[in-house]
């Protein structure tokens, strides 16, 4: 196992934003204190497979240098937070009180608002542990940032084991009641970043029913039984087996051409266990997912630009897909939802096992 710490570049206050880079088991893991991002992850392929030899690719879209995160439209990669995605009119109340935060996604606020956690210079420092190595970032959101209420101290690690898992764990405290929801915003791409459409992955998701959305992609409320609907993923299908059915096609009926929305995550929230499973049969890659959270935002990609990402890849619709473990969006709005208020003698801790896998 190894940790390397290298300069990644120099934001225009001066401060320094160094990259980590992560080898055990078969697997090299880079991430960087800007946004906690996670820029970069090298798995092998079988042997036999596309790659000549059974060689390594990066599965994580990014870009080659700082510069590219510093304008990230897709938060590729990056530490999302104070609330990972929507927050139905940019605001809610509480304690009764308003609340009134950024608009950043129409009337509506987005992962936390204009200067989110993806945006933040977090502390960090690597450590190791028997079984894996790791890093710990660090950040303070003071109260009334971005109009969330209280001071709030989040903490993420990620690390990377000998048993090719990256462990995600999340954990934040704050000095009074406040909506929290925080996870990573990866994008990958099983069969390398760069080499075109995920749409041909084939894609379990342990999930009975899914968020209902509007056409902002604000919650209804209603969460909806998957059985024998396109977002019926609980067996293993192509991603794009029913697109056309429900979305009918490009542009769609919906105004989206794809999934981008919240699934129940099956099992009792809080306890570790399976989220989803996909696997690109070319290069005969697994990755198998598991969570505390109570749900996970399955997005393919269907909004992104057409920009270039590493190495002169261009990352356009379908390119890449994020399986972001989370607490429902809105749900400081929706009182149905599981809470995702925390504070005083009531913290945030939630954890996300990344498990890769070779045919």
């Amino acid at each position: 196992m190894k940790i390397n710490r290298q300069k990644f570049g120099v934001l225009s206050n001066g401060k320094k934003v160094f990259l980590y880079t992560l080898k055990a088991g078969d697997l090299q893991f880079s991430i960087t204190n800007f946004g906690a991002t996670w820029t970069s992850l090298i798995v092998p392929s079988r042997k036999g497979g596309s790659l000549p030899g059974g060689g390594a690719s990066d599965v994580l879209l990014g870009f080659s240098g700082l510069d590219g995160y510093l304008n990230n439209g897709p938060y590729i990669g990056v530490t999302v937070g104070r609330f990972a995605n929507r927050i139905g009119g940019a605001g809610f109340s509480l304690g009764g009180k308003t609340y009134q935060l950024d608009k950043n996604a129409g009337n509506n606020t987005l992962h936390g608002g204009q200067r989110g956690y993806d945006k933040k210079l977090w502390k960090s420092e690597a450590y190791e542990e028997s079984d894996g190595v790791f890093v710990r970032f660090e950040l303070e959101s003071p109260d009334g940032e971005c109009g969330f209420p209280g001071n709030l101290r989040s903490a993420v690690s990620y690390g990377l084991t000998k048993s090719n898992k990256i462990i995600a764990m999340y954990e934040a405290k704050a000095d009074a009641p406040t909506p929290v929801n925080i996870t990573n915003h990866a994008y990958f791409n099983l069969a390398g970043e760069g080499s075109g459409s995920i749409l041909s992955h084939e894609a379990c998701l342990y999930a009975s029913s899914y968020i209902e959305v509007d056409d902002q992609l604000i919650p209804t409320g209603r969460l909806i039984p998957v059985r024998g609907s396109p977002f019926d993923f609980r067996k293993k299908k192509a991603i794009s087996q029913d697109i056309k059915k429900e979305f009918g096609g490009s542009g769609g009926a919906k105004g989206v051409d794809g999934y981008d929305h919240c699934f129940t995550v099956d099992g009792d929230p809080g306890k570790l266990r399976p989220c989803a499973e996909i696997y690109e049969s070319k290069t005969g890659r697994t990755m198998k997912v598991f969570t505390t959270q109570p749900g996970v935002q399955f997005y393919i990609g269907n909004m992104l630009p057409g920009i270039p990402g590493k190495a002169g890849a261009l990352y356009s619709r379908h390119t890449g897909f994020c399986l972001e473990t989370q607490h429902f969006p809105d749900s400081p709005n929706i009182k149905d939802f599981p809470s995702a208020i925390f504070g005083p003698g009531n913290d945030y801790r939630e954890k996300s096992v990344f498990a890769f896998e070779i045919e």
